[in-house]
């Protein structure tokens, strides 16, 4: 039964965390939210290299030797319908796997920079999702649920937990150099029925002007005054509205949108970082996909530092077969040449992140998740592609408490489906919340007479990946 918090409570909780206002001015509109159980978190924050479209696990992270014994032949296993049905004959890996590290973990030379990553990260083989569409896989992914008004996992986030930075928001997506929006659009990113404060704010992180209308129309000090003009109506109607949640998110975004106007520019002037550590993330050469995917993960790491909660990086769309694709990693044919291409934009800079926060010791306080929205066959699609496949895909996870170098799960010998461990997107939501230090039955919201959660009436945590 859930008791809704009073907005002296919720700012006398402001120091446990969970619920709180937004520190140092930033109030949180007050919300039914459960006094959920909370206990010492491992990660602080999150950062999401989100592959739209979906990697392929056999070319990547699972290696399959009996693809290559079978190559050519008919899948000798019963083949599930795939959304285009053009199913071809059993396709080994396009890229040759080696043990990387002291951990021995097998990586493929699709990812020679994030194998050196291998004593770091932890792979769970056994993933799994409902939906083999991209608009429902891309939603389900996201928030627990396939379509469009469900608050997605950095807005639930940025609501149970808040933001530890003042002046810029718990949730930000990242994009650059023309970044395509997952399938199903914004959405994707919303925050559904919670508070509009905690839906995300999307960075263009290569553009003069990172956010819309960021840089001020007017004297700071004469916006200064409108702002005070308007807070007070706002703040007196919000007394006559008996401080709706609603009201009270819209004051509270504009004094965000305010603040942002100085820390928007300040978080993308990289010119102090140094010409190493541009080196580390692939910003030193001339290819614009692989620096503009760089800028993200810089600013990535840039935003944790500053205490943003939720951070999501957007990947550049390729042009492959004479078109551009909407999703980047989903190649359907001339896998090894999209693949190729994908891993060229993501690979280093991705390493690179994780290498930086680790030196800088925030990987400990970080989460890191890799992941798509599902798997590719172990079949061919046609002759040189591979169709979408839920049933069992590869994702993985550095610092914030998970085991490093260890591997999670299995798929069978064809890499078809899960069968050892066999998990979901809600467990994987389940422990990324418990590593926030939140138990994730406990963080609801009322809606149209429901409680609803981020992992909705499912969702175990995975203790066996946590350090």
């Amino acid at each position: 039964m859930n008791s809704p918090f009073s907005r002296r409570q919720l700012l006398a909780n402001a120091s446990t965390g969970f619920g709180m206002a937004a520190l140092a001015g930033l109030m949180q509109a007050e919300s039914p939210v459960n006094r959920a159980k909370r206990f010492a978190p491992k990660a602080r924050s999150v950062i999401f290299c989100y592959m739209s479209g979906g990697v392929s696990h056999l070319d990547s992270f699972d290696p399959k030797p009996l693809l290559e014994k079978y190559a050519g032949q008919p899948m000798p296993v019963e083949v599930k319908k795939t959304q285009f049905n053009n199913n071809g004959t059993v396709q080994p890996a396009h890229w040759a796997f080696h043990q990387r590290g002291q951990s021995g973990m097998p990586v493929s030379e699709l990812f020679p920079h994030m194998a050196t990553l291998a004593d770091d990260i932890c792979v769970i083989r056994s993933m799994t999702a409902k939906f083999s569409e991209h608009a429902q896989g891309n939603f389900f992914m996201h928030s627990g649920f396939p379509f469009l008004g469900y608050p997605s996992a950095g807005a639930w986030a940025s609501y149970g937990l808040g933001t530890e930075s003042r002046d810029l928001p718990g949730y930000i997506v990242l994009q650059s150099g023309g970044a395509t929006v997952p399938h199903g659009g914004v959405g994707v990113f919303s925050n559904g029925f919670l508070p509009a404060q905690h839906q995300a704010s999307i960075v263009q992180a290569d553009k003069e002007e990172a956010v819309k209308n960021i840089r001020p129309r007017q004297p700071r000090d004469m916006q200064r005054k409108q702002l005070d003009f308007i807070g007070a109506m706002d703040h007196r109607f919000a007394s006559t509205a008996q401080h709706d949640l609603y009201v009270d998110a819209a004051i509270a975004n504009y004094e965000m949108a305010w603040r942002m106007q100085s820390a928007v520019p300040e978080l993308c002037e990289i010119s102090g970082e140094t010409e190493a550590t541009k080196k580390l993330y692939g910003m030193d050469g001339p290819d614009s996909t692989l620096t503009a995917y760089a800028r993200q993960c810089l600013l990535a790491r840039r935003l944790v530092e500053r205490g943003v909660r939720f951070v999501e990086l957007s990947c550049l769309p390729q042009t492959l077969g004479g078109g551009q694709a909407a999703n980047p990693w989903d190649q359907h044919g001339q896998i090894k040449k999209g693949h190729g291409n994908m891993a060229h934009q993501v690979d280093q800079p991705i390493a690179a992140l994780v290498k930086d926060l680790k030196s800088r010791g925030l990987l400990d306080s970080t989460l890191v998740i890799w992941a798509g929205e599902f798997g590719r066959t172990p079949f061919a699609q046609g002759t040189d592609g591979r169709d979408h496949n839920p049933y069992g895909f590869t994702i993985w996870m550095a610092g914030g408490g998970v085991k490093p170098g260890h591997i999670y799960g299995a798929t069978d010998d064809f890499g078809y489906h899960a069968i050892e461990n066999s998990c979901t997107v809600y467990d994987m939501w389940a422990t990324v919340l418990h590593l926030m230090g939140i138990d994730h039955e406990q963080l609801t919201y009322r809606f149209s007479g429901r409680d609803l959660r981020l992992t909705d009436v499912h969702g175990n945590v995975l203790h066996d990946v946590i350090a």
